[in-house]
């Protein structure tokens, strides 16, 4: 039988391979931000600010915390968590606290911060969710017990997220609890009718709401309209393609200055196909299968089904995330707008990032060991 053990040596690999992609990120962010430098030098150093010290140094304080909290406190406390940080996204509707920003209600203003309340969402809703499928293991009817309540938690998420609009996180979110429900042990057949379900709700969305639309049709036709809504698209493959196998060198990339929308953010690994061609792309890349595969070891050791659960809901919304941002940019898929975990802009979306690798981390200081 399994028991828990005392608390070991958190998982080296993992950490490592978060470290990796982090410091690359940092010189990858540094270099695309000279865009930003070349227009406005005060936004420079307000963003390399934000990055660094919010981001970076924040974010790997951030990750030591959770790593030092013992994960049953995430359990304890799931319902409270998820339940505020629904709160706080609400929040972003509330006057003197949200703002909007590119036609989108996502941010909150707290003095010098602003941040996406989604992102701490999605850590909430995961923890909840985790704590639900290990409350209901043993419940033999799937669908009463696992499949409606995950409707039901979706239902009000999606409520929460389309208003804002912010229609990456809740497919986030739904791929998370995907994963979680096949490892709980639901049967395929449902699994794939919550998916079929969740693409006619985007082709809904696709139908009624323009700017989502425009990027169905950019997918499929990367051609249309190359100075609206393809724009992002061709100017990161002309990033991507003047790199060649070996780049042009670190800070030597031509499109992150006044060509690519947002270089040091949601086209950041344009950026690093330029400056460090195939080959760097390609490392970068094999960096996130290893951070999955890895995280997904951390999940099959987990000493309970809660930390199976909690490792399996966060490995796959930092890795869908950052596959999303990279096929998108290479035209595999619409563009979602989502940034690359680890390495864009964004200091608390790092500083969260690195949290969330911490939970993790916690999780392989308690693996099950098997006595007879």
């Amino acid at each position: 039988m399994a028991k828990i053990v005392k608390p070991q040596a958190f998982d080296k690999y993992f950490f490592i391979i978060v470290v990796i992609i982090t410091v690359i990120g940092l010189f990858a962010f540094i270099s695309a931000s000279l865009g930003v430098l070349a227009r406005n030098q005060d936004k420079f150093y307000g963003v390399l600010f934000n990055q660094i010290v919010l981001g970076f140094i924040g974010g790997l304080s951030a990750l030591w915390a959770t790593t030092h909290i013992p994960y049953h406190f995430w359990r304890r406390n799931a319902f409270f968590i998820f339940l505020g940080t629904l709160l706080l996204t609400l929040a972003v509707f509330l006057p003197g606290l949200g703002f909007s920003h590119g036609g989108a209600r996502r941010w909150i203003s707290i003095g010098p911060v602003s941040f996406q309340p989604a992102e701490l969402l999605k850590i909430g809703f995961v923890i909840y969710f985790a704590a639900w499928l290990a409350w209901t293991r043993k419940k033999q009817e799937e669908f009463k017990y696992k499949v409606a309540p995950l409707i039901i938690m979706l239902g009000i998420v999606a409520a929460t997220l389309l208003s804002q609009p912010d229609t990456k996180s809740l497919i986030l979110i739904t791929a998370a609890a995907c994963g979680m429900l096949f490892v709980s042990g639901v049967s395929w057949k449902k699994i794939i009718g919550i998916i079929g379900a969740g693409l006619v709700c985007i082709a809904v969305l696709a139908v009624t709401r323009p700017y989502v639309m425009a990027r169905v049709k950019t997918f499929l036709n990367p051609s249309t309209d190359s100075r609206g809504s393809s724009y992002q698209l061709q100017q990161g493959l002309i990033a991507i393609g003047s790199g060649g196998v070996f780049g042009r060198g670190l800070g030597q990339s031509v499109q992150k200055f006044n060509y690519l929308p947002e270089p040091q953010g949601d086209s950041i690994f344009a950026v690093i196909g330029e400056e460090f061609g195939f080959i760097g792309s390609t490392i970068l890349v094999v960096l996130y299968v290893f951070l999955a595969m890895r995280g997904f070891k951390i999940a099959a050791q987990a000493s309970d089904s809660f930390g199976q659960y909690v490792v399996i809901g966060l490995v796959t919304l930092l890795t869908a995330q950052s596959f999303l941002n990279i096929l998108s940019l290479v035209g595999l898929f619409p563009l979602t707008g989502v940034p690359l975990v680890f390495v864009s802009h964004g200091g608390t979306s790092l500083f969260i990032a690195l949290a969330a690798a911490g939970i993790i981390l916690n999780v392989s200081r308690y693996p099950k060991k098997v006595v007879n």
